[in-house]
């Protein structure tokens, strides 16, 4: 599942299904060392105040109101159980079993696809009642059935879930409808929902969307005050092992960078997640006083321009490909990131933590050439006016961006590009919006030529069908629910990209996602940008195995930290 990275960090989706690993593609990996304390030398009690770059709109994880990366990292994380976590190690990523389990799920794969939950005995909802297989299936019920789902990607290919035994959920995929990312179902984006307490209430997003009272992990939601903080606290009733050090923590959202950097700095909040804009980027390379830093662009994160095959003049093919053409990436990356080692443009439309499965120099031959740019579009009957812009049947080739307004790095990017694509003879409008209403109605509905938005995994797979599989382009068919903004309707990606959901051979997958990768470079769907670096400082007065996780994110094992003063 992808979510979207916003004004601040807002997932678009980075938000279908995520997957491995490797180096990533851009440029080597800028990592600093981070600080690390034993567990056992971690003191117990103390409150801590985080900042937090985006407050999420909704904390109903099923709906599309809840597409934020934020809301994912500071309260789905830490309150909704899941049967599989994203664990790291090193560079490398890969699923273990979450404590709600006994162990390793067993996978059957004949006559039919088979998963078998093992539910740990201990696993109990804050409220004392034992998380059951009816919870697995209410929320497979949920996802499927309900309206405005954010993303039914793998839940849509179960057949059923057999919640006879408790303590089993039993787990079968419908006959030919295999799906290879299953440990990232039932977790991931969503987490396990409790069945007692919502299928009583008259209506699941209402009674989730402005907060929750009740937890099935370590953590448990006290407060939301609306346009000030979030807090969460120990849930008293949690079985496992990792029982949280701190008494609370408190995210306050600040959304403006540079205000976050400011509290930092005062000690205002003590650990900060900043989008990596460019005086964020400054301020890292100067140094900062009393500060641990770690950044990479080993991520679960990418960037790039995402282009409506649907709305003219991007639904012309030759027009997209000339727009490749008349870019440097390069210059924009190195413009954005060069400060942090990152200097090189991304080549694949995936997270660089998937690179195994990616042709990671698919967009490769995308280099800047003006030449290129008169070739095709000329070819395609546009012709040069005394202005310099590019014309057809008296109509100027303009092309209208859309981002999240407020965000400095991607107000840059597109300043960077409106120059560039004003050299080659197209005209660049820059008309950017409130992050819920670009992601919520304008992206959606189709009200877009070109967007500026990340993609952040919250799954460890390299699966795209939500984002290009021509059946997910919202309609009345999907409840107008599907993913697929930039309207791709490719018959050759979609039986490849299927495979790469439902092919249980890793090896098949990765053949069957290179080949897609191809095709969407061939295509220009989109256009990649950049791994969008992962930046995380805290104060040195945190203590604790503090790291960030590409997929889960920055606060993925907050309750191992504490405050030593």
């Amino acid at each position: 599942m992808n979510r979207r990275y916003g004004p601040t960090r807002l997932v678009a989706a980075l938000l279908v299904v995520g997957l491995i690993a490797v180096a990533c593609s851009s440029s080597k990996s800028s990592t600093e060392t981070t600080a690390t304390t034993e567990a056992a030398a971690v003191p117990q009690g103390g409150t801590l105040v985080v900042g937090a770059e985006q407050e999420p709109d909704c904390l109903d994880w099923i709906s599309s109101c809840a597409g934020s990366s934020w809301g994912y990292w500071i309260a789905n994380v830490g309150t909704m159980p899941r049967a599989y976590d994203v664990v790291k190690d090193g560079d490398n990523y890969s699923y273990a079993p979450n404590q709600l389990l006994t162990g390793e799920a067993t996978l059957t794969t004949s006559p039919q696809q088979v998963v078998t939950y093992k539910i740990n005995p201990k696993a109990v909802w804050s409220d004392g009642t034992a998380i059951t297989s009816a919870d697995f299936k209410y929320t497979w019920e949920q996802i499927t059935t309900g309206t405005d789902s954010y993303d039914t990607t793998g839940y849509k290919n179960i057949e059923s879930v057999d919640a006879t035994d408790p303590a089993t959920a039993v787990v079968t995929f419908a006959a030919g409808k295999n799906f290879a990312a299953w440990k990232g179902l039932f977790g991931g984006g969503y987490g396990i929902f409790p069945s007692h307490i919502l299928s009583a209430a008259p209506d699941r997003d209402a009674a989730m969307k402005d907060g929750y009272k009740w937890s099935g992990g370590p953590w448990m939601i006290s407060e939301w005050a609306k346009g000030e903080s979030l807090t969460v606290v120990p849930n008293p009733k949690w079985y496992g092992d990792n029982k949280p050090h701190l008494d609370k923590v408190v995210y306050k959202f600040v959304a403006d960078t540079s205000a976050e950097f400011t509290a930092f700095k005062a000690g205002e909040v003590k650990a900060i997640y900043p989008q990596p804009q460019l005086d964020a980027v400054d301020q890292i390379t100067a140094g900062l006083p009393d500060a641990n830093s770690v950044y990479t662009d080993n991520t679960g994160n990418f960037e790039a321009l995402w282009m409506n095959n649907a709305a003219a003049p991007l639904d012309d093919l030759k027009v997209r490909q000339a727009v490749a053409y008349a870019i440097d990436r390069d210059a924009i990356v190195n413009k954005l990131f060069g400060g942090l080692g990152v200097t090189k443009a991304l080549q694949v439309i995936n997270a660089p933590i998937v690179n195994e499965f990616s042709d990671t120099q698919a967009f490769a031959d995308y280099t800047k050439d003006l030449s290129k740019v008169d070739e095709l579009l000329t070819g395609d009957g546009y012709a040069k006016g005394t202005d310099g812009i590019y014309a057809k049947d008296g109509k100027p080739l303009e092309i209208t961006i859309k981002s999240t307004a407020g965000n400095k790095r991607r107000e840059t990017t597109e300043t960077i590009l409106q120059q560039q694509l004003k050299d080659a003879g197209i005209t660049l409008n820059i008309a950017n919006t409130k992050a819920g209403d670009l992601f919520g109605q304008v992206l959606p509905d189709g009200d877009f030529q070109m967007g500026l938005y990340a993609q952040v995994l919250t799954t460890l797979d390299p699966g795209r069908s939500g984002l290009f599989v021509s059946t997910n382009i919202p309609s009345a068919a999907n409840d107008n629910s599907g993913q697929n903004w930039t309207r791709t309707n490719i018959p050759d990606l979609d039986p490849l990209l299927t495979t790469v959901d439902t092919n249980l051979d890793d090896s098949a997958r990765a053949d069957a996602n290179k080949q897609a990768d191809q095709i969407t470079a061939t295509n220009v769907i989109t256009l990649p940008l950049d791994p969008l670096p992962n930046i995380l400082l805290w104060n040195k007065g945190i203590v604790g195995p503090v790291s960030d996780n590409a997929v889960m994110g920055p606060f993925w094992n907050i309750e191992a930290w504490g405050i030593s003063s």
